[in-house]
């Protein structure tokens, strides 16, 4: 019954506020439009078309709102009207009143024995930015909060952020969550793409994801994680949690100045070298997909700013991490190659990666889907960014992966909403920016670093204590095979199966040695490269 309710509010607000004249606003049959007009007659649409879409969003709650923040990206796909519109999306979403956010943190303290005014010497009531699950209070802190990870305890009248989750968030994510899950079974049983295009998957990978956003502290140990991760690139700051002042539903973080990334011209006065800024975009990327597997995935204008500080000027600043995507070794190997066989035009080998990883059937003719991959993606080479789009290139590749059966991969849904955002931010700083001939050396750099030598110095680096455990236990193995080969047996059976075990062992017995010969050679290596 909820389920049904809530798909009626849907059904009712898309008709309230006119989002089905968006919707099929690319319909040409007249019939179509006018079916429903008549089915919606009496409705007030004074409002432009991009503030009814905006504000339909907002109504519909959270999980509609976050689709919105994207479409906002993607200025090549959408009216400027509904573009600007939705860029409101991204920190402005109505707030919650001053007295409930101060109410929340009050609550949130209390249960540690905490007041309000012990904690903050000042609060600004009105939020600096409102999205869709938390908004973002500044203050200063009245008394030192202990620590903040490793550093020195915090001085009175630092200056923090405050991010506040909004009351009754789980509820309404849970409905909307129940809801796409019953769509996602009905689309899989009555779509032919269904099975293909596992839906029930990405919705799983999507809950999973939603519900860590409404957990703060989780959110605060991803941005430590990713400060880490960040700290030798020189490109990108993330600021330091508070850790004594989080809790679930409030987080307490340094307070970062900066100019949003979306105010390109306040950024082109300050002296900002924009191509600079829109090639760094692109090196943080893919450092943090390729190189440490844990990748900001909200990475919308309202979620980036630009440091004008003389220490740090030009440096990316990094907000909001609820949203983080993680990749495997095996994904990250996966992906490279593909990225690189890409960039090298070589489709055949992009063909014979989708068949080996399992993503077409078997039986695929590797030279047709080649030449099909060929035609998406070799139009979009030697040309600026200005004059391509990665989500048309994605469309037609979806076309061409339904007819070759390509199975979708959930895990990999936030690495391309991801991709996409940092196409958007890019197009906005440097329509010029030639996406391919920035990332293809920097991952051809890597890959000559995991399969070249220095790959392998750091795999024998990372095993080497196991090593350490397994060397000492090789003569007694080599003992116990050789009184397995002395011990008398009379069954026909049994002599047999002693033989094949006796092959077995030289086996082994010649493995060991050459294992553990290697391996001695790799820790004096190690030791004579540390001891450098």
């Amino acid at each position: 019954m909820k389920r049904f309710t809530r798909l009626v509010f849907i059904i009712f607000t898309v008709l309230r506020f006119g989002l089905d004249e968006v919707a099929l606003s690319g319909f040409p049959q007249r019939w179509v439009r006018l079916l429903v007009r008549l089915a919606t007659i009496g409705r007030r649409l004074d409002e432009p078309r991009g503030v009814r879409l905006r504000r339909g969003l907002e109504r519909l709650g959270p999980i509609f709102v976050k689709f919105g923040q994207v479409l906002s990206t993607r200025r090549d796909l959408l009216p400027l009207d509904i573009a600007d519109e939705l860029a409101r999306l991204q920190d402005r979403v109505p707030p919650v009143p001053p007295a409930t956010a101060r109410m929340l943190v009050e609550r949130a303290y209390a249960s540690q024995g905490r007041r309000f005014e012990d904690v903050f010497a000042t609060f600004e009531a009105e939020p600096v930015a409102s999205a869709s699950i938390a908004q973002v209070h500044f203050a200063t802190l009245k008394a030192p909060a202990a620590r903040t990870g490793a550093s020195a305890p915090q001085a009175p009248g630092r200056e923090v952020a405050v991010k506040v989750l909004r009351p009754g968030m789980l509820d309404v994510i849970e409905k909307d969550l129940q809801l796409l899950h019953v769509l996602a079974h009905w689309l899989e049983r009555l779509s032919a793409d269904g099975r293909r295009l596992k839906p029930r998957e990405v919705v799983a990978e999507f809950d999973g994801y939603l519900h860590d956003e409404l957990d703060l502290v989780r959110e605060a140990a991803n941005a430590a994680q990713l400060r880490r991760n960040m700290a030798g690139l020189g490109l990108v700051l993330v600021p330091e949690m508070v850790w004594d002042l989080c809790t679930p539903t409030v987080l307490v973080m340094e307070r970062m100045h900066g100019v949003p990334i979306s105010q390109v011209d306040r950024l082109r006065e300050a002296g900002v070298d924009l191509r600079k800024l829109a090639r760094d975009g692109v090196q943080i990327f893919f450092t943090q997909v390729f190189r440490d597997g844990f990748f900001h995935a909200d990475m919308h204008p309202g979620n980036i700013q630009v440091s004008l500080a003389p220490a740090t000027f030009g440096r990316y600043i990094a907000l909001d991490f609820g949203i983080i995507g993680t990749l495997t070794e095996v994904d990250k190997d996966y992906l490279a190659q593909n990225f690189i066989a890409f960039f090298r035009r070589d489709y055949k080998r992009v063909a014979e990666l989708h068949v080996e990883s399992g993503w077409v059937p078997p039986s695929t003719r590797v030279d047709a889907l080649e030449s099909a991959i060929r035609a998406v993606c070799e139009p979009h080479f030697d040309r600026p960014l200005k004059d391509i789009s990665l989500g048309q290139v994605l469309m037609r590749l979806f076309q061409t992966s339904r007819r070759f059966n390509v199975e979708i991969q959930p895990q990999l849904v936030l690495l391309q909403k991801t991709l996409l955002n940092v196409e958007g931010l890019g197009r906005q700083l440097d329509p010029e920016l030639d996406l391919w001939t920035t990332a293809k050396p920097f991952l051809e750099r890597w890959m000559n670093e995991q399969v070249g030598p220095r790959g392998l110095l750091e795999r024998l680096r990372r095993e080497a204590p196991r090593y350490a455990r397994w060397l000492p236990e090789l003569p007694r193995l080599m003992h116990q095979a050789l009184l397995v080969r002395q011990a008398p047996v009379e069954s026909p059976a049994l002599l047999a199966l002693l033989s094949e075990q006796r092959r077995t062992n030289r086996l082994l017995h010649g493995l060991a040695w050459a294992v553990g010969g290697f391996l001695l050679g790799a820790l004096v290596a190690q030791f004579l490269l540390h001891g450098r």
